[in-house]
């Protein structure tokens, strides 16, 4: 389960702005504020979860689980050839 902690960091290392993640998840801005406003585990309809977690990953963030370390995010390591592609 993903907290509201890692979603926020998560929109840091993308550089979104709520208004940002609404646009991409289909999620309300209001509602993204009303869930990032608690601590925890990330609230709110399942749906609603999984939207804001699939466009955060889609747009290359993956969640890191708690695994003795901690919970945390970080940006998906790209594909070498899909950087030489795109320069």
């Amino acid at each position: 389960m993903v907290t509201i902690r890692q979603l926020k960091a998560a929109r840091a290392l993308l550089g979104w702005s709520q208004s940002d993640l609404a646009h991409h998840s289909g999620v309300s801005e209001p509602t993204i504020a009303r869930l990032e406003s608690e601590d925890g585990e990330l609230g709110g309809r399942a749906n609603t979860a999984d939207k804001i977690q699939t466009a955060i990953e889609t747009a290359g963030v993956e969640f890191i689980p708690e695994n003795g370390g901690g919970l945390g995010v970080r940006l998906k390591k790209r594909n070498s050839f899909r950087r030489r592609t795109e320069r």
